[in-house]
């Protein structure tokens, strides 16, 4: 049976004030389709995101005490709890390249270089090598299918000249993402050149002077004030529920842009604080809310299907003043175990998948098909440093949040052969989005999973 009718392309635009407005998927959009095959499946693509986290973890208030079904939420991760059957807790994932073998100083600049590229990078300031990352293998593979290949934010200032760590560029401690072993990715931090690239401004560019960019915003209408015409034409062909979800995506894109005009209106009259970049909120969970929600807009509206996140740069000396903690991060990440810095880094890291659940959250409410975004999406939570005292690149912790995975094995905690690359699972998450690289740095070859 072949059921014929017509439809929307996934590649429908508005246009109006120099952007161009994805839209999310709609029911108009579901292509014909052969017997046997479902609408839903057809329509929505398949998502990779990697989250990464500075600095190391408090490994026993991370690791779950049971593997399989039956394991109980551990502090740091019981604001995930609510999504247990969408997780899966990985134990006993290492990044070897990370380690020293034969350097010197600089766990934390190979820690963040070799993540996603399994490579151990070279010692240099300005000299960079390290290798290709999944994301950017993924990127090269299926990012013409998007109006972005990939996009890599986070919520710092990068830095990618000097040294940071012993010999170490900055660029390998400010950067996950390699797109050749020379040419890091680094993040962008401020929320509006994330929204103008999301949406096509000219003041995109993450180089363009902030000043510039500001003056270029003041004088261009909302996104949304030129495509109001588009918009009734497009309302009056598709059905009642495409009409309303039409009008709830393009409600959240203005007040998110709202919000970061906000933000950007009080920078001017805050001291930037260390480490925070120009341009962003003072507010640490306004600043992660609004670059977290930005990528979940990216990702309803299939602008890109591959991202990285950095919640902090490696050797980040950011403090916590929003929960009450002065100290610089990196500081207390060399806890010695004193029990009053293990208690503040718990606070943090506990702090930081708060913010990241309501990123899941926000995805689980973007219904798309007969599913939702989350269900379409593979996300790596994860850090290239387990205990932070001692600097240690195995056992790291690593879970995988999503369906896109499939479902076989999430709801659980598995506990993988002691040095297992983390290499291994970066290979299984690329081939669930039909990218089948031979191997990547120090691979051994698909976790089964």
């Amino acid at each position: 049976m072949i059921i014929a009718r017509k439809h929307l392309s996934r590649r429908t635009f508005l246009r109006g004030a120099g952007a161009v407005i994805a839209l999310p998927w709609l029911d108009a959009m579901t292509p014909a389709l052969s017997f046997g095959q479902t609408a839903a499946k057809a329509a929505s693509p398949l998502r990779m995101c990697f989250v990464y986290l500075p600095n190391g973890m408090v490994m026993p208030n991370w690791t779950p005490t049971a593997a399989g079904r039956d394991f109980e939420y551990t502090p740091i991760l019981k604001p995930l709890e609510k999504f247990r059957e969408q997780t899966l807790i990985l134990s006993g994932l290492a990044d070897s390249n990370a380690n020293a073998l034969g350097a010197g100083p600089g766990d934390h600049a190979r820690a963040s270089a070799s993540f996603l590229t399994g490579a151990h990078p070279r010692e240099s300031g300005s000299d960079l090598l390290a290798g290709v990352s999944a994301d950017q293998i993924a990127a090269k593979q299926i990012g013409h299918l998007t109006r972005l290949p990939s996009i890599e934010l986070g919520l710092e200032d990068n830095r990618v000249v000097g040294l940071c760590d012993s010999k170490y560029s900055c660029a390998y401690t400010s950067s996950v993402s390699w797109q050749t072993p020379t040419s890091p990715l680094p993040p962008v931090a401020n929320p509006r050149q994330v929204f103008d690239r999301l949406f096509g401004f000219a003041s995109a560019d993450a180089n363009l002077d902030p000043a510039v960019a500001a003056r270029r915003a003041k004088y261009r209408r909302s996104i949304l004030d030129g495509a109001i015409d588009q918009t009734k034409s497009l309302a009056s062909s598709v059905g009642p529920a495409d009409r309303r979800k039409i009008d709830e995506y393009l409600t959240s894109v203005r007040e998110l842009e709202q919000r970061i005009q906000r933000a950007a209106d009080e920078a001017p009259m805050q001291k930037p604080a260390i480490d925070r970049p120009p341009g962003t909120p003072a507010d640490y969970a306004e600043h992660a809310g609004l670059i977290f929600d930005l990528l979940a807009l990216a990702y309803q509206a299939d602008i890109t299907r591959v991202s990285t996140m950095m919640v902090g740069r490696e050797s980040s000396i950011r403090s916590s003043d929003q929960i009450g903690i002065p100290e610089a991060h990196h500081q207390l990440s060399h806890h010695r175990n004193d029990p009053a810095n293990l208690a503040n880094l718990k606070k943090i890291q506990t702090y930081h998948m708060t913010l990241f659940a309501r990123f899941i959250e926000k995805l689980a409410s973007m219904k798309e098909g007969d599913g939702t975004v989350l269900d379409r999406s593979m996300i790596l939570y994860g850090a290239g440093i387990s205990d932070s005292n001692r600097h240690l690149h195995e056992n790291l912790p690593i879970m995988l949040v999503g369906g896109g995975l499939g479902g076989k094995r999430s709801g659980q905690h598995i506990k993988v052969e002691k040095e297992t690359p983390v290499t291994n699972l970066l290979l299984t998450m690329l081939d669930r989005m039909d990218v089948h690289p031979e191997k990547i740095g120090d691979s051994t070859g698909p976790l089964a999973i």
